[in-house]
């Protein structure tokens, strides 16, 4: 648009060479096109809308300088909505240089479903039309345009909606020709909706894309006014997220589309999962353009060879179509194929030489809905029912694609099909096509809901009331003053509900309610391939993803006929932990068994815990178990055998006793000191029953009583062997002349004292060190890290010593004593007898020591016990063995006679 004045001196030829300069930048090699930033594009479409805003300025009359040639439809109306779709998928683009007058590409490539949407668009627009209850006495027209898959077309189709396309208008109430559009559904690609937002926003167009996924798209501050009714990427990367982590993936292939789409996902998709934890990236390519067959051949190799058994594709269906021929030709079979909402439903894809790669898909579809009365005016489509050349041209299109047949004369260009020629008497009803197939309406759906969203807008828009507007001084917009950018308000707070049942309203960043479905590819034994739904993932109230599926309804392409394991690492089992492999993902790591006395409990586990003080690790490593205790009990064979021992020893020391006493007044018994006799029998006795508080779990008493009782024993039997010793000496020396004084100090009543105030001597020991430092049970850990060895702690090491050490002095006070006297006459000597059983009673305590020191745990009770026992059975046999022999099987020498008899042999 410029001013109806002269502009060719200046301003006018700046105007054409930005048109030019634009269609040249957009028809530059896919390297730069793909690399060229939409801010260059807004740079230059605001310079020549600029111009345009300036010279209409000074005139009431507009001219249009340019008028793009594309492929169109419209319809007349108070308000009219533009709408942009790929009727055609592919462009061809005419040599040109700078020289040249620039030409449009050539639309190739007819897109029956891209049809479909647009002619969903119009049903809409005519339903709103009869609808009393909505914008009543308004009647909505409509400016459709075919981007032909091209960003050049869909840009120039954008400017002509935001500008109008007749020559010359004027700028009055009554205006002639078609205004611009109020608002705008499409486009289909993000790609394009990136550029087309960053230049209509200028302008304050509202914007509803029923396709465009690309979650860049929810940045308010860049596209402030855009809107769509399909969910974004970010959340269908979450809505993936949650399939993958519902059957247990973690170790993926990803692949995409080199573009907007693709990139965005790319980094939403690594961003989210590796926030999420649940798995890793085996792989990230991008897939090419220009359909580059060493690349597609590279790309499939890697997923042939890569452990990743699931692939997840976020591109276009002419990406699929390539990837999946390269698929065929390389058999890459056992691979779990996951589907972006792009090509969920594609059905070019479902081919017979595919469907063996391809069936048991899964993917994220567009939520599926119904629109009542869309196929009866699908029907109603023929090329002869408008007078609008352009609008037929799509329409003859349409036909000759449908019917494979063409109108003579063919309209130039636009021919698709050759063959018989069209008779337009044909009936689409009896073709089977997917253009009438509505049982998975998607995009159809969501175009619907765009067309509604807009309506809805600017009914409430018309319903403002003066003076409560939210505009300056509260005021309303009129239809004949409203500007788009005052539907864009009405817009953001839209809420409806359709026919169908789902709401329909936009948050904050100007995106819907995010719903999608999950579909499978059923293969039926026919061998084609059904899309079905299997499930739902939705936003719930805490804005989480929440997932809900069917299994029993998929069908998976395996042997198995059940999902596939998709890790780089199996899962580690409890009892073991993760260890990162270096240099590669996370989802790659080695199970470390956890070391003994630490477990892990889960599975995947990073650390292994110590288990407490008290407790061991079982064999597994996953729990822990109270340790072993250790103590010499009187259930296990040692014990047994000790305990056994020392009542043996008890018993013999009883029937010893019983024999002396019964013979007490024979010259055997009597002549050997009877009453210290009785007392070292006792003595023994109480030696033999302390070695039981050696054996059983230790308790305090027990700690505390076991070495005092030992103590005190073997003192009282030591110094009855002492005392008895320095009665044969004193006796012997009273024999002799001049000796008989000595006796007076070896009374009864001394020899009890000797013995008692010996044996109080370690009484007292044994009550210092009972009161400094007394005894107690331990729990030793240092000998077995899996065992608790109980054992009584001495406590005071000075006092243990001590009182083995009054123990041996005794004990080497009588031998000394003994050896002196060993050469006695037998009828009044025990020395020899005594010399030997301290002899032996010295040695046992001597082989103790070290023993004792270098036993471990309850080997250290059962050594003291062994050397308890054997010192007493050595007393016990030394010093009453020879006299029970006699007494008891040679009694004719325990008569007085025989005794002095030998005596005055002797002499």
């Amino acid at each position: 648009m410029k001013q109806n004045i002269d502009l060719s001196n200046g301003k006018g030829k700046w105007t054409g060479f930005y048109i030019v300069l634009v269609f040249t930048l957009s028809t530059q090699s896919s390297e730069w096109y793909r690399h060229t930033t939409c801010v260059s594009f807004v740079l230059l479409f605001f310079s020549f809308f600029f111009l345009c805003f300036v010279s209409s300025s000074l005139s009431l009359s507009c001219k249009l300088e340019r008028k793009f040639n594309l492929n169109e439809m419209h319809k007349p109306g108070d308000v009219v909505l533009g709408g942009l779709f790929e009727v055609h998928y592919t462009s061809v683009y005419p040599e040109r240089t700078f020289t040249s007058e620039p030409q449009q590409p050539h639309c190739t490539g007819f897109d029956i479903v891209g049809f479909r949407n647009a002619m969903t668009m119009a049903f809409a627009i005519e339903e709103i039309n009869k609808n009393l209850n909505l914008l009543p006495n308004v009647t909505l027209g409509y400016s459709l345009y075919d981007n032909c898959g091209a960003l050049v077309v869909a840009l120039s189709g954008a400017l002509s909606l935001a500008s109008g396309q007749e020559e010359q208008f004027l700028l009055q109430e009554n205006c002639s020709g078609i205004p611009p559009v109020l608002g705008i559904v499409g486009d289909h690609y993000s790609t394009f909706s990136i550029a087309i937002s960053s230049v209509l926003s200028l302008y304050n167009i509202p914007i509803v894309s029923y396709f465009a996924t690309c979650s860049c798209l929810s940045d308010r501050q860049r596209f402030p006014t855009f809107f769509r009714t399909i969910p974004s990427d970010a959340f269908q990367v979450r809505a993936m997220i949650q399939i993958l982590k519902h059957f247990g993936w973690t170790w993926i292939g990803l692949l995409v589309s080199d573009d907007d789409y693709g990139l965005h996902v790319a980094q939403s998709f690594q961003s989210d999962l590796a926030k999420s934890g649940d798995g890793c990236l085996a792989y990230l390519e991008i897939l090419p353009w220009d359909s580059d067959p060493s690349e597609l051949k590279r790309i499939v190799h890697l997923i042939k060879t890569s452990t990743a058994r699931v692939v997840i594709v976020f591109a276009h269906e002419i990406h699929l179509i390539q990837l999946m021929e390269e698929v065929a030709k390389q058999n890459v079979i056992g691979r779990q194929w996951i589907a972006s909402e792009t090509w969920t439903t594609a059905s070019v894809l479902q081919t017979a030489h595919l469907t063996p790669y391809l069936r048991g898909t899964l993917g994220i579809a567009i939520r599926r809905g119904e629109i009542p009365g869309l196929r009866e005016f699908l029907l109603k489509i023929h090329p002869d029912q408008s007078d609008n050349g352009r609008y037929n041209n799509n329409l003859v299109i349409f036909w000759e694609f449908t019917f494979q047949c063409r109108f003579a004369p063919a309209p130039a260009g636009w021919l698709e099909a050759g063959g018989a020629l069209c008779t337009g008497q044909e009936h689409i009803e009896n073709v089977e096509t997917e253009f009438l197939d509505l049982s998975n309406l998607r995009p159809d759906y969501n175009v619907y809901k765009a067309v509604y969203s807009l309506a809805y807008a600017l009914n409430d828009m018309l319903h403002c009331k003066p003076g409560r507007g939210p505009f300056r001084g509260h005021s309303c917009a009129t239809l004949q003053t409203v500007e788009p950018w005052q539907l864009i308000h009405y817009l953001q707070n839209v809420n409806f509900t359709t026919p169908f049942g789902d709401q329909v309203s936009f948050d904050e960043n100007g995106d819907a309610l995010p719903v999608y479905d999950v579909m499978n590819w059923l293969h039926l034994p026919d061998g084609q391939i059904k899309v079905h739904n299997v499930g739902e993932v939705k936003r719930s109230g805490f804005k989480s993803e929440e997932l809900t599926i069917d299994e029993d309804k998929i069908f998976w392409n395996f042997e198995s006929g059940k999902p596939p394991r998709s890790v780089c690492s199996e899962s580690c089992p409890p009892g073991t932990r993760m260890a990162r492999n270096k240099g590669q993902p996370e989802c790659c790591f080695s199970c470390i068994p956890c070391s003994k006395g630490k477990i892990s409990k889960n599975n995947n586990s990073l650390e292994c815990t110590s288990c407490p003080e008290d407790f061991w690790s079982n064999p597994q490593n996953d729990h822990c178990v109270p340790k072993k205790t250790e103590f010499l009990s009187y259930h296990e064979p040692l014990g047994i055998c000790l305990t056994t021992a020392s009542l043996l020893g008890t018993f013999i020391c009883a029937v010893v006793l019983g024999i002396f006493f019964y013979h007490r007044r024979t010259p055997m018994v009597r002549a050997n000191n009877s009453e210290l006799s009785f007392l070292l029998l006792v003595s023994l006795k109480l030696c033999f029953l302390c070695s039981l508080l050696f054996i059983g779990r230790p308790r305090v008493w027990t700690c505390q009583l076991r070495h005092a009782a030992f103590g005190i024993s073997f003192v009282l039997c030591v110094s009855c062997i002492l005392v008895k010793t320095m009665v044969v000496l004193a006796v012997f020396k009273a024999s002799k002349p001049g000796g008989g004084t000595i006796l007076k100090w070896f009374g009864s009543m001394q020899q009890r004292g000797t013995v008692l105030a010996l044996t109080c001597i370690q009484a007292g020991i044994c009550t210092a060190w009972l009161v400094s430092s007394s005894p107690a049970p331990h729990k030793n850990m240092q000998y077995h890290n899996d065992k608790i060895v109980y054992e009584c702690a001495v406590g005071s090491t000075v006092g243990f010593a001590v009182l083995l050490g009054y123990i041996g002095v005794l004990a080497v006070l009588s031998f000394l004593l003994a050896f002196l006297a060993r050469n006695l006459p037998d009828n009044f000597n025990e020395a020899r007898l005594i010399t030997f059983s301290m002899l032996s009673f010295c040695a046992v305590w001597v082989a103790f020591v070290p023993a004792y020191v270098n036993s471990p745990g309850k080997y250290a009770d059962a050594v003291e016990v062994f050397a308890i026992l054997a010192s007493s059975f050595g007393l016990l046999v030394a010093l009453f063995g020879p006299k029970c022999y006699i007494i008891l099987l040679k009694p004719e020498r325990n008569t007085k006679k025989a005794i002095m008899g030998r005596l005055t042999t002797k002499e």
